[in-house]
């Protein structure tokens, strides 16, 4: 549980936070600007609030009331910084260990091996930091900051130095560190793609402020928050079961509540959990069911609402099955098809839209 309701001026910035959230990753999402390394700072006490708490596993890290204010050291908090900031002059395991020494025996639970085991690291043991890539850096990084022993691991925009496909590989290793070692993590990232592939909560910043938090698909799918979750990159997240494999295709059929997804293969077996970020502007809207069709997601969905309209394009929020789903269509295709709440129509969505970026695995 992270409990948070704080207030600090920062020059002319002024940040006013409050929220409450107890899940495997908290996502704090919101554009350059908005606020987000500020709170991370004010939870790892390099920063000080003016007013408020900040609470973390029932132990009170601040109170200004209070007058408590425990010191960064004192606050067991792991934290992974964009670049990773290794020690040059150190190897791999020299970086790794440099935390776990200045922890009392008692207190060290979680095992270099496993951590090294878990992030694919026993390989680069003996090499410098210049010898590494970006992605290699930024695992050696997470494993130095798992090795301190934290109660709470903050993660500030840790893929934001990597190029796509080192992006990919850490997020499959913060995945597997999230369901392996059970330690709660702080996430921060301006990229929607993160946040919905990773975050089981999201709090939404802009100007210093706390907008909205709450489950990833209800804050990430809200249309009068588009402005803030960004119009292109923006949409529903579903929460899925692996249900079958088509090995003659390559393509993997998901299952939720409510109906069927088929992508392009998902490396996960049957039975796994899956999480699907679907863009609304890759969601297409029909009257009746079309044939003849090569898109193979054809969804039954309710129209919930329709934003107002501003310019050419229009969006709507649908409900498949208990899911909400979002769509973007232009202002004249929603006049044509007379789009109304409460009207039944079908969500047409891509298959190759659905690509490796928009799966994770929950």
């Amino acid at each position: 549980m992270i409990d948070v309701d704080i207030e600090q001026r920062l020059g002319r910035f002024e940040l006013k936070v409050a929220f409450r959230a107890e899940a495997p990753i908290v996502g704090l999402f919101g554009r350059s600007g908005s606020g987000k390394t500020s709170l991370v700072n004010a939870l790892a006490g390099t920063s000080r609030p003016h007013r408020g708490h900040i609470v973390i596993n029932a132990e009170t890290l601040f109170d200004s009331e209070r007058g408590i204010d425990l010191p960064p050291d004192k606050r067991r908090l792991g934290y992974v910084f964009q670049d990773g900031l290794l020690f040059p002059h150190l190897d791999v395991e020299s970086n790794l260990l440099y935390g776990l020494r200045r922890v009392p025996a008692a207190a060290r639970v979680i095992d270099p091996a496993h951590v090294i085991q878990l992030l694919g690291l026993k390989s680069l043991l003996g090499r410098l930091p210049d010898k590494l890539s970006g992605g290699e850096k930024q695992r050696v990084a997470i494993g130095r900051a798992l090795l301190a022993q934290p109660r709470l691991l903050l993660m500030d925009e840790p893929l934001a130095s990597l190029d796509v496909p080192r992006q990919s590989e850490v997020l499959r290793y913060i995945e597997q560190l999230r369901d392996d070692l059970h330690i709660p993590i702080v996430y921060v990232s301006h990229a929607v793609g993160e946040i919905t592939r990773l975050a089981d909560t999201v709090v939404l910043l802009a100007d210093g402020s706390a907008l909205a938090s709450g489950p990833v698909d209800e804050v990430m799918g809200r249309i009068d928050l588009r402005p803030h979750t960004g119009r292109y990159e923006s949409g529903s997240v579903f929460e899925t079961v692996v249900a079958a494999h088509d090995l003659v295709y390559g393509l993997t059929t998901l299952r939720f509540e409510g109906g069927e997804l088929i992508v392009p293969n998902v490396e996960a077996l049957v039975g796994e959990r899956v999480r699907v970020r679907i863009r609304a502007r890759d969601v297409a809207l029909a009257l009746a069911r079309p044939a003849g069709l090569s898109v193979l997601n054809v969804l039954p969905a309710t129209l919930v609402a329709i934003a107002a309209e501003e310019g050419p394009i229009v969006d709507v929020q649908l409900k498949v099955g208990q899911l909400p789903l979002a769509a973007r269509i232009t202002r004249r295709s929603a006049h044509e098809l007379a789009l109304r709440e409460g009207q039944q129509v079908y969500a047409l969505i891509k298959a190759v839209s659905l690509d490796r970026r928009s799966v994770g695995y929950a």
